[in-house]
């Protein structure tokens, strides 16, 4: 019973930390695979960089994307560096 006593405390701060710090990060990164995975031509958004483009060409086995940052100015970014985008296009019909 006493050793019992003893360990609660690290069980108690474990479960702290699990829904305090661990939970909310793979909550926070699942929504980011989703918003990523949900990417298109034709939306504008910004990267982990602070560039704003729009989305010209999504590379689907390369995890690249194509932006067009300004007119003739295109650049290659990793599809994960998108940090959020600002408007989503309507799918195409």
């Amino acid at each position: 019973m006493e050793s019992f006593a003893q360990i609660l405390p690290l069980i108690l701060i474990f479960a702290i930390m699990y829904f305090l710090l661990i939970r909310p990060q793979q909550k926070k990164a699942k929504e980011h695979q989703a918003m990523v995975a949900a990417l298109r031509r034709g939306d504008q958004v910004i990267t982990q960089g602070g560039l704003i483009g729009k989305i010209t060409k999504v590379r689907e086995g390369a995890n690249e994307l194509e932006l067009e940052l300004a007119e003739g100015v295109r650049v290659r970014v990793v599809q994960s560096t998108i940090a959020q985008v600002l408007n989503k296009t309507e799918p195409a019909s």
